[in-house]
């Protein structure tokens, strides 16, 4: 078997933002590093949202918005967020500035293959694909075995899904400077239920119809929302540049727990996804960070989830997914709720996991305080 000192199973966005992080440090310059994924990474399969108020990978964000909106049926919010921006990057173009520098560096190998299983032989791990078997110091699995949290009760998982189409339209209806974080206008139907709208100028613009439940729908469900929601904001005629759909995890399952000294499960897989509202992206790059920053001291045990401890706002996510899974027609009025307090600069900080406790607080006192009260009580007897 060829040996590594670092494997990764799946070059998804953790994998990727690590990987990025091992470049920026000498630590890793005589580290063999090893990346193996079935895709190539040559499509634009995904876009990635997040606000930020530095200059993270502004060389490939694509568009930025100044202004955000919140609609309900009732009323439309729109703020400026400055010192924030929110940003869209490609993944096609990720993909490419990632893989750029990967080619400068000869320690690191991209292998297009299919990881089959691994498993821990205490002091390394081994890798088996259809072609070959490797080995390595600490193998990082980005792969999800979803059931892993399917066949468990204590945590619930809900699903972020949708389909989006990026369209141009005859009509200049959109406001370019405003992107639309959620427009609970839509039918609910017993569910949580939203538009995402990312407009790029006053004719094109991204539309997502937006789920968050247990269960997906056929994709003529996603397809008619949007078709009536076109309709709905007075577009006669348009043509779909592109498609895009997903599907996100939600859930404050304890995924660093599977961990042991030679395996290390990252991304989605390791719970870097923000468990309340699907947001990837931030949060995966400070996750790398802190996993790089571990990486270079001795004798971390990762099987004893050292820098992944559950914080304060891993019990938030916690009691938030309880809340919506019991109750799941209750997202419009939950988010409705979060906003309310006008301040969405406070509302990004306390999403960044970035707030004090006083700051908490001033958050959490909009949302309704029975269905938490209850959730809090049933963890607290379990």
């Amino acid at each position: 078997m060829k040996h590594y000192n670092y494997i990764f199973s799946g070059t998804g966005l953790a994998a990727l933002l690590t990987v990025y992080e091992m470049s920026l440090s000498s630590y890793f310059k005589e580290k063999t590093i090893l990346l193996i994924d079935i895709e190539a990474k040559k499509t634009n399969d995904r876009t990635w949202c997040f606000w930020d108020e530095t200059h993270l990978f502004d060389a490939i964000v694509s568009k930025k918005w100044d202004k955000i909106s919140f609609i309900t049926s009732s009323e439309n919010k729109k703020w400026g967020i400055s010192p924030y921006s929110y940003k869209m990057i490609k993944g096609i173009d990720f993909y490419e500035y990632i893989f750029n520098l990967i080619r400068q560096n000869p320690n690191i190998t991209f292998l297009k293959d299919e990881v089959l299983y691994f498993e821990d032989l205490d002091n390394q791990c081994k890798v088996t694909t259809k072609s070959s078997t490797f080995s390595s110091d600490i193998l990082f699995n980005s792969i999800l075995k979803p059931e892993i949290v399917t066949s468990q009760k204590k945590y619930p998982l809900l699903q972020q899904h949708f389909i989006g189409w990026f369209i141009k339209s005859k009509e200049p209806v959109f406001d370019s400077d405003t992107a639309t974080f959620m427009d609970f206008s839509v039918k609910q139907n017993n569910n949580t239920r939203f538009m995402y709208l990312l407009p790029f100028s006053k004719n094109e613009a991204l539309l997502e119809y937006t789920l968050f439940s247990k269960k997906l729908l056929k994709k003529e469900e996603y397809e008619q929302e949007i078709k009536n929601y076109i309709q709905k904001i007075g577009i006669t005629a348009y043509e779909i540049l592109e498609k895009e759909q997903g599907n996100i995890p939600m859930t404050s399952f304890p995924f660093w727990e599977q961990n042991t000294n030679s395996i290390v499960h990252i991304g989605s897989a390791g719970g870097w996804t923000k468990a309340s509202t699907g947001y990837t992206f931030k949060k995966a790059y400070k996750k790398a960070k802190n996993l790089v920053q571990l990486l270079q001291k001795k004798d971390i045990d990762f099987s004893n989830q050292k820098g992944l401890v559950k914080d304060k706002f891993w019990y938030y996510d916690l009691l938030f997914i309880d809340v919506l899974y019991q109750n799941n027609e209750m997202g419009a009025q939950l988010f409705s709720d979060l906003f309310q307090s006008g301040n969405p600069k406070l509302i990004f900080k306390f999403l960044d996991e970035e707030t004090t406790f006083f700051e908490d607080l001033q958050v959490i006192w909009n949302c309704p305080k029975t269905p938490f009260l209850k959730a809090l009580l049933s963890r607290l007897i379990q």
